[in-house]
């Protein structure tokens, strides 16, 4: 019954909607989303993806709104209400509220003549299609139009304002969402951090800076400070012996070390470092000089997974 329902919303749209998107765009606030009983749990779900997807809004209960939360609805803000039947009295004084400060009002129901969406700026309507319930009582079909409208909103106000993967994660920073969309560029070590060592330093140098910078490696770099290799503890212990400080960077580095780019996600880089049984990588710019390295303790840390 939900699916035919779906179904039928989605044939049903119009120029509306895109009005609907726009006049969010256009408010200055933040959007005011209301709504009594089962439409109200679906406008504060409506508003917490809005605000999560770039679309800062709030959720005001249209009861607490007749007694003092009125005043938090401004005049830069706008309206989304839900009411299936569109004749929820408790949404009165809210109602009035916007259309004495001019405020732009959005209404989702399912009956267009309703006070509602007669009041409405933009009238954003709903099948009229049965409960799923037995008793075609509970509000079930109706809810999931609204909850699957308000998602539909969310994603093209998602569209409209170029919303990335970057944004979405600082507005996550506690979920494993947002850990899944940190960049190897936001954990890496950089500047005097990198374990680094030009191509003709002695091997005393390299082992120093390796003890100092704690990576269990050193980059080597040419003369245009491009990476050439990789000089890890496993190298000097395979070449552990009386003549190991006598040798050159080039005999004991491991040419052609694994790297990854600043952009790619720390995931990228924490699977490539178990895939290679490796614990760092060098992060490198387009002309093969090192930016930065990152450790996969860095990433546990972080908790990438």
């Amino acid at each position: 019954t939900a699916a035919e329902a779906l179904a039928g919303l989605a044939e049903a749209l119009d120029g509306d909607f895109s009005h609907a998107v726009g006049m969010v765009l256009a408010a200055k606030g933040r959007v005011i989303v209301s709504g009594m009983g089962k439409s109200g749990h679906v406008a504060r779900k409506i508003a917490a993806t809005f605000s999560s997807t770039g679309t800062p809004a709030y959720f005001v209960h249209p009861g607490e709104a007749s007694h003092g939360d009125l005043g938090m609805v401004t005049r830069e803000d706008a309206v989304l209400m839900l009411s299936y039947r569109g004749e929820t009295a408790e949404l009165g004084d809210l109602m009035t509220h916007a259309k004495r400060l001019r405020i732009p009002l959005i209404g989702i129901a399912g009956n267009p003549n309703s006070t509602l969406l007669q009041t409405a700026d933009i009238a954003l309507v709903l099948p009229n299609a049965r409960e799923a319930c037995p008793m075609g009582l509970a509000p079930t079909t109706s809810t999931t139009l609204m909850l699957v409208l308000g998602d539909a909103l969310a994603v093209a106000l998602m569209e409209r304002r170029g919303f990335t993967a970057d944004q979405y994660r600082d507005f996550h920073p506690g979920g494993s969402l947002g850990k899944a969309l940190i960049r190897v560029s936001d954990l890496m070590h950089t500047g005097e951090e990198m374990p680094l060592a030009a191509e003709d330093a002695s091997m005393q140098q390299i082992v120093l800076i390796m003890a100092a910078r704690r990576f269990g490696c050193v980059g080597i770099v040419d003369k245009k400070g491009a990476l050439i290799g990789i000089i890890t503890d496993g190298d000097l212990s395979r070449h552990m012996d009386r003549e190991l400080l006598d040798r050159k960077p080039s005999v004991v580095m491991t040419r052609n070390p694994k790297i990854i780019a600043a952009d790619r996600l720390a995931a990228e880089a924490l699977a490539l470092m178990n895939e290679k049984k490796i614990t760092q990588l060098f992060v490198l710019d387009k002309s093969k000089r090192p930016v930065g390295i990152l450790h996969m303790h860095d990433c546990l840390r972080a908790g990438v997974v």
